[in-house]
């Protein structure tokens, strides 16, 4: 190994922080890279990452998410291919590397609406997450039993693109010049197109469909069959078993409680705040 001769080099930023992912590390080493310990090592971001973090497009499609994540964390190779539980935990890591244990963020007390802030222990919101029992399995009313794979972060970007086009695309069809008729058949179109999204992820999500008498179907075309032979209750209870597990990993609303004078003027007197991680709190 060539040693690097930069007498600044013991400068250059360095781990900060150590973790080990909710999924666990049975990754493939071109995604991740095996570590001795079984822990990431994480480091700041740079000056450059940073302004990657706040391109909007970069943000919008993924790629400025993806080249943070393989910058602070090196052992990741490949940020695409991460599972969606691991995500919080990466990125509230990064932050933590950069910035800090301690994060603010900024709501509106329910019913008044009043702007407040408050301060997030970075470090706790982690142990939650690792005191959380991930589930590969569910098993619907009928008896049948599935298999999830997690859903990836390339995953995750495809529909929340796909989503934002069909949105935007709703909404220059409602401000057109277009006929009654012709909006009805974009809308119709738009719909359809959401569905078969639908229909994809979850397919994504499945691995594996084991009947009650033991039977184990994995053929994705076979699922795929059965996906789309199914009855509306049946698909109804599978997405909202599949909307559970895939919040596996991600961190819980901060329960919060009002003060005296918010509750005068109708606030409850406790509620949830939901901690997302976005360019309107991550950075200080």
């Amino acid at each position: 190994m060539v040693e690097n001769s930069n007498p600044l080099n013991k400068y250059f930023r360095q781990p900060s922080i150590y973790i080990s992912l909710p999924s666990g590390m049975s990754y493939p080493p071109h995604v991740i890279q095996p570590t001795k310990t079984g822990e990431l090592g994480v480091m700041p971001m740079t000056a450059k990452d940073e302004i990657r973090f706040k391109t909007p497009d970069a943000l919008m499609n993924g790629q400025g998410i993806v080249d943070v994540i393989q910058s602070c964390i090196p052992d990741i190779k490949d940020a695409w291919q991460i599972k969606a539980y691991d995500l919080d935990t990466i990125l509230m890591s990064i932050r933590i590397a950069t910035y800090g244990e301690t994060m603010d963020i900024s709501f509106k007390v329910p019913v008044t609406n009043e702007e407040v802030s408050h301060t997030l222990n970075l470090p706790a919101l982690l142990d939650d997450i690792k005191r959380q029992q991930m589930k590969n399995e569910l098993v619907l009313k009928d008896g049948l039993k599935f298999t999830i794979r997690p859903l990836t972060y390339r995953d995750i970007t495809t529909v929340s693109m796909r989503t934002f086009q069909e949105q935007k695309m709703y909404a220059s069809i409602q401000e057109s010049t277009m006929s009654e008729e012709e909006k009805t058949k974009k809308f119709d179109d738009a719909f359809k197109s959401l569905t078969e999204l639908g229909t994809t992820i979850m397919l994504k999500n499945v691995e594996k469909i084991t009947t009650p008498d033991g039977t184990e179907v994995t053929d994705p075309e076979q699922i795929k069959e059965f996906i789309d032979n199914a009855t509306t209750t049946l698909i109804t209870e599978l997405q909202e078993l599949l909307n559970g597990i895939r919040t596996q990993g991600s961190v819980k609303p901060v329960k919060l409680k009002a003060t005296e004078e918010q509750i005068k003027n109708g606030a409850p007197a406790n509620y949830e705040v939901p901690v997302t991680f976005d360019t309107a709190n991550f950075f200080v």
